[in-house]
């Protein structure tokens, strides 16, 4: 089984990278930590931690979503509720608080969940985010705490992956055949022509 590092970034759309700049960095404090772009596209990326990013494509007549409160169930074609970025003390979310607030975003109070407290807010283009500080004496990565009273049958199995459930890779992909494509950025730190588009070719 692979071992994940984190979330590396995820990948939100913007059609105001300025808007969305102030914010994320400047609001927020998150560095800038790539900014590729030519006439037409943009692709930034925000520094949450040591290991993870929050990522945006500018595009020409990208809008932003109409607000939907967090968690609210919807029926329709939908893939995204809300994103949550962990803080290291309670008193940072207080912090957060107040800057949301004096930035003119709307802004939740600060709720228990239990094994986090959470406080609610959109950025610039209705993306819901969440800032969570973990209850420091509940520890669900040690101790999952799995109370659905009606799970589905995988749920059931209990908390630690089944690899043997997709059986084993019968055709892996041989080592003269690993190649690595150029994708968007690729000129910059390579020092070759990126394959261009839309989208990064990523390995």
């Amino acid at each position: 089984m692979p071992r994940f590092t984190g979330i590396h970034h995820l990948a939100m759309v913007t059609g105001d990278m300025e808007g969305t700049v102030r914010f994320w960095r400047d609001l927020l404090g998150m560095r800038l930590a790539v900014a590729l772009g030519k006439p037409g596209y943009r692709h930034y990326f925000f520094e949450v931690s040591p290991k993870d990013f929050i990522a945006f494509f500018e595009w020409s007549g990208a809008e932003p979503v109409p607000p939907k409160d967090h968690g609210y169930p919807v029926s329709g074609p939908v893939a995204f509720d809300h994103v949550s970025f962990g803080v290291e003390s309670r008193e940072e979310l207080w912090d957060l608080k107040d800057r949301l607030a004096q930035g003119g975003f709307w802004v939740s109070e600060v709720i228990d969940h239990g094994f986090v407290h959470s406080l609610y807010s959109f950025d610039p283009n209705g993306i819901a985010v969440e800032f969570s500080w973990e209850v420091e004496e509940v520890d669900v990565r040690r101790r999952p705490v799995l109370a659905d009273r009606e799970p589905p049958e995988a749920a059931k199995e209990g908390p630690e992956p089944r690899p043997g459930r997709w059986g084993a890779v019968e055709h892996p992909t041989p080592p003269e055949e690993r190649k690595v494509y150029p994708g968007v950025g690729s000129e910059l730190f390579h020092g070759y022509e990126g394959a261009g588009g839309e989208d990064d070719v990523e390995p």
